[in-house]
This record gives structure tokens, sequence and C-alpha cells, in this order.
């Protein structure tokens, strides 16, 4: 029942519509007119968020993560839903009866869902995917159908950007999940048919089931399962499932208009001119709702444009009319890369196109070019689209190179083929705020010597990010020496960062982020922290109080997620060794549970397609056969690779195995910037290929031999020699002291590789710090490695002990207590054994 209420408020600019658009048009009035007063009616519960990355929300479930900055003190925002608008009186109506008054009046309404008109469209199994309410009630919704039946399944109607990313969050939520799309192919207004096609087949290959060329009939009641319904698709069959995800497209809000009297487009939305102005004087309508000559625009650029168009001109310093906008894109979805740009679709006669198809690699580019082949006129990516960054702002001009070199993957396009220096001063560097190159360059001039400064001063990479390598390319082309900050919400480097955690012995991020930081943190400075605290306290645990909120998927599961969104399990076996009785037990673990069995590159053992409930149960059988967590999934030891040395080769001139063993039992679960791995040859035969691994130790006829840096990352090196014909006690001193200067100066993700070349001095400084101690600190780097031994303690044993932290691993709140494996086999083709339906890859971190 509507309240009545008599509260009257004035301001002088009412703003309906509480999103990102709204929320920029009242930060940009209230700078340029702090004596005014300013009104936004809202109605959802929570203020203006990122709508944009809505999907990172799904498994964090922090709503406070997505939230826009804190407005000025003028602006009041007011929970409610605006019923109507008096422009004769200049009064809002809310739906509880409080009125606002008002001198100016913006429409920033957004837009709404668009629902198809199918029967069975308003069962309580259709939802929508806009809001985080919706992500809310999906969640929910698919608990309860597993917690009933065991398993879910939903269907997203509609493939575009929208309905792939709903689809990513009910894999993610653990539904299996169809997509259903009229047009032939996915994202149609995006791509291609062949880019479409090649997109298709990576988002089957994710677990997605996708139907194109379909349109759907009816919504009905399943009479064989209860709270199920059909999808009817016609001639192209039906889908039995428990969830139906409309994401068809959005239609703007504009029901407010008729009773006000105000005019709207051909397809909806207020209609307006060029500064946004509607049909009545003092009515603005910017965003999504508003109709510019008949036209919406359902990106956040255009929308950004248009408030700053309104925001200055009711403050009295008017902006040129409203352009037709760039409506390139960038996304990632589901892992996959698509990108387009320019006019994607040009059909002008004389046109010129030049295609890269690499369906194996699963990469498809094209550039659309004028009749002289050398104007860039659009394009589109997919599967690969680092490139995107530079041709976007070349679109419209002369290409100041061979167009081939710049979408030819032997030519690293999109770092180096055609630098940044050769854009133009009016190339456009942020299409979401429209912000030039030139632009860019006046705020370096003045001071911004940052990329966190310049996007301060221009807002440049503040809304999708997908400029900021632009920012950085142009900071260098001005000689200006770039930041080293971890993030924005830290100006200090990860390795003072380090520095800062071990001098002040601080392990809460909130207390570290409120005296040596700013904001709330995000996904790039929390799991360093958590790294970083880790390595200085190893006897905390890492899932301890807060520190599980910190960590990345991977740490927080204790498992690496594979891209089905199952686990692999991967107990340690130091140099290969294993007994009998493991090897029975990790047989009847991959029966039982059905898993598939692989033995990795660093001689282990790997079980993959363990569902988030099942991992406890495994570990706990593996622990009670004597094996520990191989820790596969942190960015810490991955393993020691060892040949089978003195035992049993005749060649054989130290005992390798042994080392390898002590090596890995030493430096097991040392959480480190990155990933390292180490090899150990019982000679120089090199059957362990120890050289290349991130430290590599060989036998000679009087030691050891020490190599450092060496790894299989995006550019694989060889280690290099550090010390020879060492002997055992003196080899382990280097590699703790190696190992504690890598972990307390490397960058955040950088391996040993990038960070010994990168390094001021390289390998012959760190010589000197590791052999000479030329710094003084060789003691120092001893006790950290010391203090770490001394307090191991194996996390999935740990884990198991605390019954708090083993209720985390569910994936739903009402899942069953015993496992239920559901994974179904077949055949494989060379015969022999059976592998799962759909097979895992071995990892989503190369290498374990």
């Amino acid at each position: 029942m509507t309240r009545h209420s008599t509260e009257v408020r004035t301001a002088d600019v009412v703003v309906i519509g509480f999103g990102m658009v709204g929320h920029r048009f009242a930060e940009l009035y209230a700078a340029a007119k702090p004596e005014d007063s300013i009104v936004i009616i809202g109605r959802e519960d929570d203020p203006a968020y990122d709508r944009v990355h809505l999907s990172s929300y799904v498994g964090a479930w922090d709503r406070s993560a997505l939230y826009l900055g804190q407005l000025p003190d003028n602006v009041t925002w007011i929970k409610g839903r605006a019923d109507s608008v008096k422009p004769e009186v200049k009064e809002v109506v809310l739906r509880d009866g409080r009125v606002v008054k008002y001198d100016e009046l913006v429409f920033a309404t957004g837009s709404r869902p668009f629902i198809p008109r199918l029967p069975g469209n308003d069962k309580p199994q259709v939802h929508q995917y806009r809001t985080l309410d919706d992500l809310d009630g999906l969640r929910a919704a698919v608990e309860g159908v597993v917690g009933t039946h065991g398993e879910c399944t939903a269907v997203v109607i509609g493939g575009g950007l929208l309905g792939l990313e709903a689809a990513n969050a009910l894999q993610h939520l653990g539904a299996k999940t169809h997509v259903v799309e009229m047009a032939p192919r996915l994202m149609p207004l995006q791509v291609d048919d062949a880019g479409g096609e090649l997109l298709h087949d990576a988002i089957r290959e994710l677990g997605v089931e996708v139907h194109v060329g379909a349109a759907s009939r009816e919504i009905v009641d399943d009479p064989a399962r209860a709270g199920g319904v059909i999808l009817d698709l016609g001639d192209k069959g039906a889908i039995n499932c428990d969830l139906v995800v409309f994401s068809a497209g959005i239609r703007p809000r504009d029901s407010l208009g008729p009773d006000a009297g105000l005019e709207l487009g051909p397809r909806g939305g207020f209609a307006t001119d060029r500064q946004c102005r509607t049909s009545i004087d003092h009515i603005s309508a910017i965003g999504e709702c508003a109709a510019v000559d008949g036209n919406t625009y359902g990106l956040v650029a255009p929308g950004n444009t248009m408030a700053e168009i309104v925001a200055m001109r009711l403050a009295g310093t008017p902006r040129p009319d409203f352009e037709d906008p760039d409506m390139s894109t960038k996304l990632k979805l589901m892992g996959v890369d698509v990108a387009s740009f320019g006019d994607a679709f040009n059909a002008d006669e004389g046109r010129k196109e030049l295609h890269i198809q690499d369906p194996v690699s699963g990469v498809y580019k094209k550039l659309i070019l004028d009749a002289s082949g050398k104007r860039l006129l659009g394009g589109i990516l997919v599967g690969e689209a680092s490139s995107y960054s530079m041709l976007r702002p070349m679109v419209g001009a002369e290409l100041p190179g061979d167009p081939v070199s710049l979408i030819a993957p032997e030519s690293g396009a999109g770092t180096s083929a055609i630098g940044v220096d050769a854009l133009p001063d009016g190339a456009q560097i942020c299409s979401c705020n429209n912000v030039s190159k030139g632009q860019v360059r006046d705020a370096i001039g003045q001071g911004c010597h940052s990329v966190e400064t310049l996007m301060a001063a221009t807002r440049a990479g503040t809304s999708c990010g997908s400029c900021v390598p632009l920012l950085k390319g142009i900071l260098e082309g001005e000689g200006i020496e770039q930041s080293k900050a971890v993030c924005p919400h830290f100006s200090q480097s990860r390795a003072e960062l380090f520095e800062i955690a071990q001098a002040t012995g601080i392990a809460d991020f909130g207390e570290f982020i409120d005296r040596f930081g700013r904001g709330g943190g995000c996904e790039v400075c929390k799991p360093t922290l958590a790294s970083i605290f880790a390595s200085l306290r190893s006897s905390d645990h890492v899932l301890d109080g807060e520190r599980a909120g910190l960590q990345d998927t991977n740490d927080r599961m204790l498992g690496n997620m594979q891209k089905n969104g199952t686990y692999s399990v991967i107990p340690r076996m130091p140099a290969g060794n294993v007994t009998a009785e493991q090897l029975i037990e990790i047989g009847r673990i991959a029966n039982d549970y059905g898993l598939y069995t692989k033995i990795t590159g660093a001689q282990r053992l790997a079980l993959f397609g363990a569902r988030t409930e099942d991992l406890p149960h495994i570990w706990r059988r593996l622990i009670d056969v004597g094996m520990e967590s191989g820790q596969a999934y942190g960015k810490s030891l991955r393993a020691v690779k060892s040949c089978v040395g003195t035992d049993w080769c005749r060649y054989g001139q130290q005992d390798s195995v042994a080392m390898a063993v002590r090596l890995e039992m030493r430096y097991r679960g040392m959480r480190s910037p990155h990933k390292f791995k180490m090899g150990v040859s019982g000679c120089a035969r090199e059957c362990a290929e120890a050289r290349g691994k991130d430290i590599g130790v060989i036998a000679t006829e009087k030691g050891w031999n020490l190599y450092v840096g060496g790894n299989g990352g995006a550019t694989p090196r060889h280690a290099e020699l550090l010390a020879g014909d060492l002997d055992d006690d003196t080899l382990i001193r280097y590699i703790d002291r190696y190992v504690g200067f890598y972990i307390r100066t490397a960058d955040r993700l950088q391996r040993t590789a990038a960070w010994q070349t990168s390094f001021d001095g390289g390998l012959d400084h760190i010589r000197d710090v590791v052999v000479d101690d030329s710094l003084g600190i060789a003691a120092d780097l001893e006790r950290f490695m010391a203090d770490h031994v001394e307090h191991y303690t194996d996390e999935w044993a740990a884990t198991l002990a605390d019954p708090d932290k083993v209720a985390r691993f569910v994936s739903f709140i009402n899942a069953p207590d015993t496992p239920d494996p559901t994974v179904q086999f077949e055949e494989h083709p060379q015969g022999g054994r059976k592998v799962p339906l759909m097979t895992p890859t071995v990892s989503t971190q190369p290498g374990n």
C-alpha cells in the first residue's frame, strides 16, 4: 500500500536515477557549482555502483567493492521511486508521497531488461541479469535447486554481451548452462560470422551449450520434475531446465515521460537534442534513457559524455554538442577476448579486408581498410585482443606502418609493432571518457607523471580500463620513469610493501591499508599482501581470519581451479618418490570420485575434476596415507624434479634424489611473488632439465653447480650459473639467500628470470649479494628461511583440523555432506582407459 507523506524538499537540481551516469553528472555538476544543492532519487537500495563489472560480484559477494566514489556534501541521495513528474510546478512526486521541488531536472533512469513476449515469461523460474539484487536472486535460486535435486540446469535467452556474462555467472554458481541466441551467431552486434563461429567453439569448450538461430517459443512446466520448466525452441527442440534468465537486450526506462508531456524517441527513450535537452526546457536526459536525435546508446562512454554536456551547460560553461559516439568494445567473456572497433561491418565498395584466422589457437583478427589500404576503418578481434588499445585510436586515420604488423602474431602487435608515439594528439585514447592523446600530454605537462595522477586528472582509464596500457606508453614516450606502485591503493612497490610489513609486523590488511595505503583495496593488492603476510608468518594459516578473503580463488580453495569450475588435487611427491600404498590410494580416490589422472611434468600425480565439497574428503584420505599438499595452487614452490641419481644411474656423480628431497622439504609452502620450480640432475647429462628451472642444481665431481633464473614463462630462458662446485651445506645457504632476496625484492607476479634480468646490476649484483654478502644481509636471509622451515605446516592438514575452515568447502549453503560424484566417462580415443566426457585442462596456471 502506498504511504502518504507531506514531506517536501527543494533542490537546485534533481536527478532521477542513481546509476553510473547519474553519479557522473552529480560529481561533475557538484564540482562546477558547489553552492548548488543536488538531490538524486534512486530506486535501488544500493548507491551507484559499477555495473560494467557486475559479474565480478559473483563469488566475492561484496556489494561495497563495486560502489562508486563518495559524492560531495552538496549532493543528497533519496532512496525511493519517482512516481510522477509535474513540469508545470517543477515537482517530482515519489511513490510514498514525498515531493521534491527543483529548478532543473535530469533523467538518468537508464534501461530495463527486454523481456520477450512469449508465454510463461512470468513464471517464478524466470529471472533477469541486470542488478546486484538479480545476482543475489540467481544465487538463491541455483542453491535452492541444487539442495533439492543435487544439480541445476539454467538457460540464458540472449547470446550478446549480457547473455554471455549471465552464462558465466551461472556456471560459476554451479549450474549446467545453455545459451540461446536467435541470431545465427553469438554477439551478432560485435563479431562477424567467422568470429562468431570461433567464439561459439570457445564457449562450448568451457562447458556451456550454445544454441544459435533458435527462437524461444514458450516456457511451460516440466511434468517430470517438480519446479522444473521446459523451454520450447520450436524446430530446434526443447531444453529441460530449472531456471530461465532473460538477457536479450535492454529498453530505455521512459515510463515517466508521457504523463509529464515529454516526447519520446521512435524506439523509446526521452527525445533530446544534441545538448541533451528534452522537449521541455528545464528537463534533460542522459545515458541509456536518452534518445539523442532519436538514437539510444547502451554503453557507458556516451552516457558519460552526455553527463558532462548537461552538467557544464547547467553550470554555465557549455560543451560542444553530442557527437555520434565510438561504439568500440573490448571484453573478456568467460576467459575469451572479444573486441570490435570502428565500422566493423563496413560494406563500402572497394574497401579491403585483412584476415588472420587460427582455429588451433582460437584466434581470429580482421582489419577493414579503405580502398587505398592505408586508412583503418574498423576491425574485429576474437581470442586475442592485445592490439585493441593501439588499433582503436587509429580508426579513421592513415596507418603509420604496414597494417599486417598490427595483428600478425610474430610482430608483437599491440605492444611495440607501432608504438603509441605514432598516434596523433587528436587520437582518442579513452573512449569511455572522451580523452585524447593531446589531453593526456597536456596533463603530463602540468605535472601528472604517473598513471594514477593521469587517471585522476583526465578520467582516462577510470571506466573499463582498456586504455591504461596507452597511458603508460605515453608516459614512457615522454621520457618519464614509471612508478612501480602495486595498484592505485598503494603507491609503494611490492618490495617496499614487503619491507614495511617486515618492519612493522602488521599482518592485518585493514590496519595495513589504513596506515600505508588508501581506499578499500582491490583484486591486485589484496592477494599481494596476503602473499607477503604468508611469507613473513609461516606459522599462520592462509585461511586464518580476514586473510581468507584476501586470497585469490586458488589459494582460497587450496586447489587449482580448472576451466570447468572443478579443482585439481596434487599431493607432494618429493623428487617423484611415492609408496605403493600411496599409489593404490590415489587410484582408489580417482575411481571413487570420478577423477581424471595425469602424471605432470614435475614428477607428480595429479587428479582433475574434484568438486569443491569433495576436496576435504579427498585430502583426508591422502593425508591418512602420509601425503601432504603439493601446493600446485599457490604462488610458491611447485616441485623439485630429479633424475634417478647415484642409487640407480651408472653415470651419477652425486645423490640427486636425496638432494631434491632435501630441497623440496625445505622450501615447500614458501609463498613468493610467483611460483618457482627447482631441478636436480645427478650429472651433466641433465636428465632433470635443471637449467630450465628457476633454480637448477647439477652435480659435478666436486659437488654441485647452482644455476638460477631459468623458467618456462612467456619467454623461456635457461638458468645462469651463480656458483660452482659447492658442497651440500653451501649450496643450501646460497639457495636460502637467493630465494629470500627474490621474495623481498621482486615485483608482483614476476618470475625469477624477469626479476633477474631487470634487477639493477643483473646477475652480477645478485651474485654479490648471495655469494659475497655485499649488502651484509646474508644472515638475515638465512634466518628468514630458517624461520619458514621451523614453522611450516601442511595447509590441508591444518584445514581438516579446523571445522570452521572445512565449512568453507561447500558449493552451496545446503549442499550434501557426502560426496556424490557425477562426472560421466567415455572411452579414450586411443583405448585402454576412460576419461571424463569433458576432460579438464592440466591447469589454469601452466606447469603443475
